[in-house]
């Protein structure tokens, strides 16, 4: 599952299209800096900083973000616990151990 999302990253890095940086210009944000800087504003409850990151990239290229965050986060919780990630998934929901 992971070597799909790889794949898919590495083709939409080499796929997008750099805007260049003029002086007046604001760089462009890619997929995963959008989903954290939105995830983060979420989690902050930051209306306008939602609104930004979520203008940043197409909704299609933001929900990919987002979810490939939630994976690695939830990879990298259940490494710590030294837990399954689908008990950790489960236990961040609040649903019933299964």
């Amino acid at each position: 599952m992971f070597d799909t999302i790889r794949r898919y990253t590495a083709r939409l890095r080499t796929s997008a299209h750099a805007q260049p940086q003029g002086a007046g210009e604001r760089r462009a944000h890619n997929l995963f800096e959008a989903a954290a800087v939105y995830v983060a504003a979420r989690v902050e409850d930051d209306q306008d900083r939602i609104e930004e990151a979520a203008a940043w990239v197409s909704p299609e290229a933001l929900s990919f973000g987002v979810s490939e965050l939630a994976c690695r986060a939830v990879v990298a919780l259940a490494r710590e616990r030294d837990e399954s990630p689908g008990a950790v998934a489960r236990d961040l929901l609040g649903l019933p151990a299964a």
